[in-house]
């Protein structure tokens, strides 16, 4: 079989083709600017050249048919026809407290993704969009919805209820939801096979960490906790997220310089994190370059990243009462050896012992802990398509 896999932004279509049985990616691309000027189609085919298409979107459906022509094309193209195509997989951000899995696309689906538009304003829509934009050019062609928040469904109201009035978690569901759950059930699930770990009550502490970033605890692949909560602004310090805040840095801020509620909210997602104490960047490869130069405000950026970090390790350590893998995955995770050592280095009272040498490889599946060590310390590189396409095929087949 072969899966479409659609992941639809506000102003952005990405998309892989994925041959199930081999789970080889036989295309993917990017349509960028839809509904603005300068809109553009770059399309990747395997074993071809790319392709890139400057043509006015003005719509997700009018993308959705550029993707279509593109994977049939003659030239570029990796399919003969459309029907070639068995399924296709969304990922959804939000879909609130109604789905703990995947599941088939109908109008009931589609209606809840639609009340979790206010949790999910930004994704939701453009998830909902994308799914009816392929429901147009694919008639007949299941969609799969595949939640962002599934897999911290089955975390306990201890973990995932706030302390404010319980009304509150009636009338608006305000709860933690966690995000990248598609990402951490899918390292999870790998880092248990790769660790040969008991399937049935093993725990998995998985690092997600990238210009946004969160960490799950999980007991036999079941996730217990998060660090993301109602929206991803919650848990770890982030590339331009504060991560955990006092509450009250927002009427602060809000009140010193007559500012709003959403234009605080907006600083905290879009302009905080270790943008905001560096000054330099968002992006870590320029946090460490400017470090090294001997900046200092790159440094402590850096610092309380790793800190924070190592923090949420212990605390889920405890929550479980122990661990016995932890899994790093994400650009940073799969890529920095020097982020990575340096949290380990926080956590030798668990007994981690870091193999420097292996510890230096990048973006590969292997283990950087030691034969000692007392806990398995690997690297699970992530792949979030692969685990929608996974998702999409148990549904439909």
């Amino acid at each position: 079989m072969k899966v479409l896999v659609i992941n639809a932004g506000s102003s952005s279509l990405k998309y892989q083709l994925i041959e199930t049985e081999s789970e080889k990616v036989l295309a993917k691309g990017l349509c960028e600017r839809i509904g603005l000027e300068g809109s553009k189609l770059t399309h990747s085919p395997e074993g071809k050249e790319k392709y890139v298409e400057e043509k006015p979107m003005p719509t997700h459906k009018t993308a959705v048919q550029m993707v279509l022509d593109a994977l049939v094309d003659e030239e570029h193209g990796v399919i003969a026809d459309i029907n070639d195509i068995s399924a296709v997989g969304h990922r959804v951000l939000h879909g609130g407290q109604y789905y703990s899995d995947s599941v088939v696309v109908n109008d009931d689906v589609k209606k809840v993704i639609k009340d979790c538009f206010p949790l999910g304003p930004l994704h939701n829509p453009a998830n909902l969009i994308g799914i009816e934009a392929c429901e147009d050019a694919m008639a007949g062609t299941p969609q799969v919805a595949v939640f962002d928040t599934a897999f911290g469904q089955s975390m306990e109201p201890k973990a995932y209820m706030y302390a404010i009035p319980y009304k509150y978690y009636e009338k608006y569901s305000i709860r933690k939801y966690g995000f990248h759950g598609t990402s951490h059930k899918f390292v999870s699930g790998r880092a248990i096979k790769f660790g040969e770990l008991d399937n049935s009550n093993c725990k998995v502490i998985v690092c997600h960490l990238g210009n946004g970033a969160s960490i799950s605890a999980s007991v036999g692949g079941k996730c217990v906790d998060t660090s993301m909560g109602l929206t991803p602004l919650e848990g770890l310090i982030m590339g331009t997220r504060s991560g955990d805040i006092d509450p009250a840095v927002v009427q602060y801020i809000a009140n010193n310089e007559n500012l709003s509620v959403d234009e605080v909210l907006n600083i905290l997602n879009k302009e905080s994190g270790v943008l905001g104490i560096s000054g330099v960047s968002s992006d870590f490869r320029d946090l460490s370059a400017a470090a090294q130069e001997g900046n200092k405000r790159a440094q402590i950026a850096l610092d309380a990243f790793i800190y924070r970090v190592a923090k949420y390790v212990g605390s889920y350590v405890a929550a479980m009462n122990g661990v016995d893998a932890i899994a790093f995955t994400g650009g940073i995770g799969e890529n920095d050896c020097d982020t990575r050592y340096k949290i380990c280095q926080y956590l030798g009272y668990l007994g981690i012992k870091i193999d420097e040498e292996k510890n230096k490889e990048r973006g590969k599946e292997i283990y950087i802990s030691t034969p000692d060590s007392n806990v398995k310390v690997m690297v699970i590189p992530t792949n979030e398509e692969l685990a929608i396409a996974r998702e999409t095929l148990d549904l439909v087949k």
